[in-house]
C-alpha cells in the first residue's frame, strides 16, 4: 500500500521564504489484481498491454487504486508532481528480491494477460485469493516462480551433455588411477 500526503492548502512562510501544506489529505492507494480487475471491467480491455493509455484511463486507474473510503472532490485537482511520481514509482516497483536470469527472447508472448488470466494462474498455483491484494508485480513474480519450479528440468544440449560425460570419465579415470 502507499500512503501520498496530498496538499489541499497551502500557505508562504515567510521566514524560511517557502510555501508549506497546512491541510493535507492522506491518500491511501493500492496496486493489485482487484485494481487491475476493476479498471478491466470498467474499460473493457488488458491493462497490461503496450497499448498507449490515455489521461483518463490513467486516472481512472487511479481512482480504482484508493482505499480511503471518503476522498474530497477537489483531491485530483490539487495532487502535486511529486505525488504523481511517487504512484508512478509505486506501481512500477518490483516490490520483491527476486530476480530471473533469463535470456532475453526476440520475441514477445502474444497472450493478452487480463486480470481472468491473472486469476487462473492462481487457482493453477494453489495461491490463496487474498493475495489479489499484493502488489500486482511482486503476484506476479510469485505466479513466475511458481511457474519455473513446476516446469520440467530443462533438458541437455547435445554438446552439454557429451560435456559432463567427459569429466564424469575422467573423474573415474583418476578414481580408479588408470589410463582409460
Amino acid at each position: 500500500m502507499l500512503v501520498v500526503t496530498v496538499p489541499l492548502r497551502e500557505g508562504f512562510n515567510h521566514e524560511t521564504q517557502e510555501f508549506v501544506v497546512l491541510d493535507g489529505f492522506e491518500l491511501k492507494l493500492e496496486h493489485s489484481l482487484v485494481t487491475l480487475s476493476k479498471w478491466e471491467s470498467h474499460f473493457k480491455k488488458p491493462f497490461l498491454s503496450d497499448t498507449e493509455k490515455s489521461d483518463e484511463e490513467l486516472l481512472w486507474y487511479v481512482r480504482a487504486m484508493i482505499l480511503n473510503k471518503k476522498v474530497p472532490p477537489e483531491l485530483f485537482l490539487r495532487m502535486s508532481k511529486q505525488n504523481i511520481q511517487d504512484i508512478n514509482d509505486y506501481i512500477a516497483d518490483s516490490m520483491t528480491a527476486t530476480w530471473f536470469n533469463e535470456p532475453k527472447t526476440s520475441g514477445k508472448s502474444r497472450e493478452k494477460i487480463t486480470a481472468e488470466l491473472i486469476y487462473y494462474w492462481m487457482i493453477e498455483f494453489g495461491i490463496p485469493v487474498e493475495f489479489e491484494h499484493w502488489h500486482l508485480n511482486r503476484l506476479l513474480t510469485l505466479i513466475k516462480v511458481c511457474s519455473h519450479k513446476k516446469a520440467p528440468p530443462k533438458k541437455m544440449s547435445p554438446a552439454e551433455a557429451m560435456r559432463m560425460r567427459e569429466e564424469l570419465n575422467e573423474q573415474r579415470k583418476r578414481e580408479m588411477k588408470t589410463t582409460g
